[in-house]
Parts: C-alpha cells; sequence; structure tokens
C-alpha cells in the first residue's frame, strides 16, 4: 500500500512491554519505518511476557508479538561510547524519536532534548511516562494498574460491592499508547509547516483521565462524582446488561422512542405509560424495577434472537461475547482485521497480527514483516545510519493529482 500516510518517517523506538510500542505499532500501520533500538541480550522486557512459557524464555513473547510486527530490531548500549556514535547517526536521520523510560533516564545518558535538537533541529521527540517529566510525582515508578488507581478509573469500575475493580486489559498503556501516536502525527504536519521538530512529555495519568469523558465531566462541570455502577450506564435507563434465556445480552435503549420499540418487541407496552418509566430521569430513578420486568420478558428467547430482533427494530442490542469469540466474528473477517504472518524462529507456523479496525481508501492497515527477533536487523545498522544520513531516504510518494471533472467524467 503506497499511500500510507506516514511512508518515508523514520521513528527511532527506544521503547519497552505496551504504551511505547502500541505506539509505534500505529506508527508503523500508517507507513513509518519503525526501528526498535534494544538493551543487548535482553531487549524489551515484553520478550519475556506472555503466557506461553516457551516463547517467553525464547524472548518472543505474546506480548511482544502482539505489538512489534512490520519493525526492526537493532542493539545498542547508549552507555558505550562507539555505539553512542551509531546512535548518533541514527538520531541524525529519524524523523521520530520515541521513548517510555522513567523521566530524566534518557537525559542522563546524554541524549535528553537539548542533545537531541542539537543533532537533528527537525526530529519530533516523545517521551511517554507515567506521570510527565516535571512534577513531584515525574520520579514515581508507574504499570497501568498504578495509574488506573490513581486515575479514579478503577474507583467507578465494578459494582458499589465490588469496586475498586482494574480494568480487564491494560488500558491506561493503551491510552497513553493512542494518545503518543496522535500526538507525534500531529507534530509531523507542524514540522512539515516550520521546519522545526518539538518535544512532547507525554502523561499516562493525565492521557487517562482524559479518556474517561463524562466520569471527569459530570463531576468538574456539574459536582457529580461517579460511582461504580456495574452493568448499567449512568447516562439512561434501560441501558446496560440483561439476561436472555441463555446468557447476558447489552441493551441501550437510551431514546424514547427506542425505549417504546424496546417494550413493544418484549410483549410489555405497558411499560411506557408506566409512571414510573414516563421519562429518562423517571427510568433512571427507578432503573432496578425497570430493568426486574424487562428481564423476566427477555427470559423467553436467547439473546442471539434478541440481537437480530431489536437491532432490526433500530434499538442497539448485542450479545456479550468472550474474547474467542469476539475475534472470531464474521466482522472482523469481512474488514480484514487479522493479518497472517510468518511466525519468529518457528518455521511452518503462523502469527496473527491486528490492525487498528482503520481502512484506507478501503483496505485495511497491515504489518508487512513479522516481529523481529532480538538484534535480527544488527547486521543493517551502520548501512541504515548511512542510509538515514546520507540524504537517501525511503521515497516518498509524491502528491497524487487532483483529478478535474473532465478526468473524472
Amino acid at each position: 500500500m503506497t499511500k500510507r500516510p506516514l511512508r518515508g518517517i523514520r521513528v527511532l523506538d527506544l521503547t519497552n512491554v505496551l504504551a511505547g510500542p502500541y505506539c509505534s505499532y500505529q506508527l508503523m500501520l500508517f507507513g513509518a519505518e519503525v526501528v526498535k533500538v534494544e538493551l543487548p541480550g535482553t531487549g524489551d522486557l515484553a520478550r519475556n511476557l506472555g503466557p506461553d512459557a516457551v516463547l517467553n524464555r525464547a524472548g518472543i513473547g505474546a506480548s511482544f508479538l502482539a505489538q512489534n510486527a512490520g519493525k526492526k530490531s537493532i542493539e545498542l548500549n547508549l552507555k558505550d561510547a562507539g555505539q553512542q556514535a551509531l546512535f548518533e547517526d541514527l538520531v541524525r536521520g529519524a524523523d521520530v524519536v520515541l521513548e517510555n523510560y522513567r523521566a530524566g533516564v534518557l537525559d542522563r545518558l546524554g541524549f535528553g532534548w537539548n542533545r537531541l535538537r542539537t543533532l537533528n533541529s527537525g526530529l519530533v521527540y516523545c517521551a511517554i511516562s507515567g506521570f510527565g517529566q516535571s512534577g513531584p510525582m515525574s520520579q514515581a515508578p508507574a504499570y497501568d494498574q498504578i495509574i488506573q488507581g490513581l486515575s479514579g478509573m478503577m474507583s467507578v469500575t465494578g459494582t458499589p460491592e465490588t469496586a475498586p475493580l482494574r480494568v480487564g486489559f491494560p488500558v491506561s498503556d493503551t491510552v497513553g499508547g493512542l494518545m503518543a501516536a496522535f500526538a507525534i502525527a500531529a507534530a509531523l504536519v507542524g514540522r512539515d509547516r516550520t521546519g522545526e521538530g518539538c518535544f512532547l512529555d507525554l502523561s499516562m495519568l493525565e492521557a487517562s483521565i482524559s479518556a474517561m469523558g463524562w466520569a471527569v465531566s459530570n463531576y468538574v462541570i456539574s459536582g457529580v462524582a461517579p460511582v461504580p455502577m456495574g452493568r448499567d450506564n449512568a447516562t439512561a435507563a434501560p441501558s446496560g446488561t440483561f439476561f436472555a434465556a441463555d446468557g447476558p445480552l447489552n441493551i441501550a435503549a437510551n431514546r424514547q422512542e427506542q425505549f417504546a420499540t424496546l417494550c413493544a418487541l418484549v410483549g410489555r407496552p405497558d411499560l411506557v405509560t408506566d409512571p414510573r418509566f414516563a421519562d429518562r430521569e423517571d427510568r433512571k430513578a427507578h432503573r432496578a424495577e425497570l430493568d426486574a420486568e424487562l428481564n423476566e420478558a427477555l427470559g423467553a428467547r436467547p439473546a442471539l434472537e434478541w440481537e437480530r430482533l431489536l437491532s432490526d427494530a433500530g434499538v442497539p442490542a448485542a450479545r456479550i461475547l468472550t474474547v474467542p469469540q469476539a475475534l472470531e466474528s464474521e466482522q472482523l473477517a469481512h474488514r480484514g482485521f487479522f493479518t497472517e504472518l510468518p511466525f519468529p524462529g518457528q518455521s511452518g507456523r503462523t502469527l496473527r497480527a491486528s490492525g487498528n479496525g482503520v481502512l484506507l481508501d478501503g483496505e485495511p492497515l497491515r504489518p508487512a514483516t513479522r516481529p523481529p527477533l532480538l538484534g535480527e536487523h544488527n547486521d543493517e545498522a551502520v548501512e541504515l545510519a548511512r542510509r538515514w544520513t546520507a540524504g537517501t531516504p525511503i521515497p516518498r510518494p509524491a502528491p497524487e493529482p487532483s483529478l478535474t471533472p473532465a478526468d473524472k467524467d
């Protein structure tokens, strides 16, 4: 796919585990050339993480494979003077340097922002950290669960009896990676206008609070502190998880007409005229009674039947799937979400690499190569630096000519 908008952009990725690698994976999918700079002998910690101990010992843990297809790997020790020189050459030809060390670590290695911008004035430098590069918590260690707790996210997850609960996947790492990718893309657009690079200081804590949306705005604007509501949606009723004959079902009848349609389809049109459920606020105030009435009616059919019946009538409804069920859905297959790649280090085995949900002119964004073995591209490092610094970049596609009305005809 030659039209990827970041084609020709070069990224030096010094990150580990998830937030940073997830960011550079997004940049790669949009066309960037990503080179992972890994610590000799050990590499990205994610190489040793995942449910398969054999893969972990081989340095290709599932956690690493999930976020690193399409990238190259070189080993560099930034404390070694000779390898520092090679890194400097790479920086001179790079568009982006991405790292997620604790605040100040790269500066202590001699490659803080002041040094990096003397090497390359057009560089976009993005530092992802738990709390940002400044402030009283800047030096505190942080993993995803720490950020989930400090952001307030865990306090609103679960029920009043079970909260606080951790969200079932590393959402703060993921949000931090997405925000970093967005910030980098925006900075590259700005650089095209000014010729100057910039320093992006990304706080996972702040990105997570930003992503919490209404849970935050309801408090800062209206003074209403969010509370854990389990399966229910605080903004409307009936909106949450209900129970069909064979399992759970999400229904979000947030509008008055959707509520009326739902009541008619489950055989309870009387609920529409019940004064307890007359409007949105009444239904929220009497949520428990309404849920009980609907669950009794929904027990007459299996979840899949209700999903089809309600969705066809314009009422948002769907079964609650397991992760394996979700990944095998026809919708994902139709969109080309997964790409089959050779499994690193294991002939005859394939790896399913995920996309990101974006189709570019109708085509899914896919990685072209499998995740790299540690140091797999060490032999290319000097040539890579030469190519990057000698003015022989990956060719950037020329703008496609606009079609005139006559051309379109």
